[in-house]
């Protein structure tokens, strides 16, 4: 009698111990969905040399402005360019993506060849709008079954270092020779653009 109970007490402890074999290689795929939906958001960014050349140009034009706006353009353009990659998440359509990428780079780096300083407030709207649409390219590039969330910071901490590397070669404008090689920066950077734009419009 009592090797019948011992017998029918081990049972649904033998069933809680396969279920959760069972649910281990579920959760590790889960997982490893996750850090792909991360990795793909990083990668995402720097796919595209339209992307790449803007977001260093954002960079740039920062460091060749000075403070505050060394810092105030870098962190406009990941913050409003996330609101951009939930619109493209949801499905919300945004007319002239491809081109308003393109008109970034090219304007972003004739901001940097022609040294011009705007005001800071326009300068940070003018970055801000160019980020809704890269955003929007972004989160419209979602692949299946990858973590939206995920995903999201990934580019945006790709973004962030694409701003970073910028900087880091603005610097070079507190030297003369540093302001010249930075305006020929921008010169190609903007020439890319235009290259950009003729095939967004093709």
């Amino acid at each position: 009698m009592k090797s019948d109970i011992a017998r029918h007490a081990l049972h649904p402890r033998l069933v809680w111990l396969t279920a959760a074999f069972l649910a281990l290689p579920a959760w590790a795929h889960e997982q490893q969905g996750q850090a792909a939906g991360f990795v793909s958001g990083l990668q995402h960014p720097l796919s595209g040399l339209d992307h790449v050349l803007a977001m260093v140009a954002v960079g740039l034009w920062g460091a060749q402005l000075g403070a505050p706006a060394i810092w105030l353009l870098p962190v406009t353009f990941p913050l409003v360019m996330a609101c951009g990659g939930f619109l493209g998440l949801v499905g919300v359509p945004l007319p002239g993506v491809e081109i308003a990428i393109a008109a970034s780079a090219m304007l972003l780096g004739a901001m940097v060849a022609a040294q011009l300083r705007p005001p800071l407030w326009l300068a940070a709207v003018a970055v801000a709008f160019f980020a809704v649409f890269h955003g929007h390219a972004h989160g419209t590039e979602l692949p299946s079954g990858q973590s939206g969330l995920l995903y999201s910071v990934g580019f945006v901490a790709a973004t962030g270092c694409l701003h970073a590397t910028g900087i880091a070669i603005g610097l070079i404008h507190r030297w003369p020779q540093g302001r010249i090689a930075l305006r020929a920066a921008g010169a190609a950077v903007a020439a890319a653009g235009v290259v950009f734009l003729w095939g967004a419009l093709a």
